[in-house]
């Protein structure tokens, strides 16, 4: 825990760093790519590059930490790799042909926290105490609920968002239904659902300051989307929120 205290604090001023750039700046990729940001690497290329530190590197400092797997925590690195081997694996061969490139610096900056991710929560869990026992914890089944709940949320708003576009097509659609009815981005709500649970069924301060960071990155980018969809569509329901039904 003491060799953590320090990375500990750099997530959370990461994410407080991040929060307050993003409310200025939106990040310029996807619908908000625009010219300007460097070199350019094909979408599927940069979320490939992107997202695969934190499989292989979180699988190798877990592994190569302070004491043997225990069952327990190695449950908790399964969650991670479900929506990790997900977003790595599966995600990028889902994206359209024609999908917009994204500048090579966000993916490395995107490469380099994953690494830095990897190692807080890889670290966390193979030097804390996670016996059989810990998967009946209140934690644990709380944190696990909540984590397939925000998963599932997850991947149908990704997949509602892949219909929209048949084979060819570059435009944006609304997408409607479900929880589209509410807010503009469930795919994010999901994302937040599942990093909050995480944190709970790891009772992790590890987890807690990665699920700051990931509301610090995807709520200003939840309300950008908000306004794109607005200042795209005039006919944009009123109703729908950014991000948190009724709320944001």
């Amino acid at each position: 825990m003491n060799a953590l205290h320090e990375p500990l604090w750099v997530m959370v001023g990461l994410g407080a760093l991040t929060w307050v750039s993003l409310t200025f700046i939106t990040a310029p990729y996807g619908r908000h790519a625009r010219r300007g940001f460097g070199p350019q690497l094909p979408a599927k290329v940069a979320w490939l590059v992107m997202e695969s530190p934190a499989v292989l590197a979180l699988l190798g400092f877990f592994f190569t930490g302070e004491r043997p797997a225990q069952v327990g925590a190695a449950v908790l690195v399964a969650l991670w790799l479900v929506h990790y081997g997900h977003r790595t694996f599966v995600f990028p061969f889902r994206l359209s042909a024609n999908a917009k490139p994204m500048p090579a610096f966000i993916a490395l900056l995107g490469f380099s926290f994953n690494v830095f991710n990897a190692y807080l929560n890889g670290r966390w869990l193979s030097s804390h105490d996670y016996p059989v026992a810990w998967l009946w914890s209140p934690q644990f089944l709380v944190g696990a609920a909540l984590f397939f709940t925000g998963l599932g949320v997850n991947l149908w708003a990704d997949a509602v968002l892949l219909s929209l576009r048949q084979p060819g097509e570059t435009g944006y659609r609304v997408p409607q239904g479900g929880l589209y009815r509410f807010v503009s981005c469930p795919n994010y709500l999901g994302e937040l659902l599942e990093w909050l649970g995480f944190a709970l069924a790891a009772w992790s301060l590890a987890g807690l300051a990665f699920a700051f960071y990931t509301a610090a990155n995807l709520v200003p980018r939840a309300l950008a989307h908000h306004r794109w969809y607005r200042g795209q569509f005039p006919d944009y329901p009123a109703e729908r929120k950014a991000v948190l039904p009724f709320l944001l």
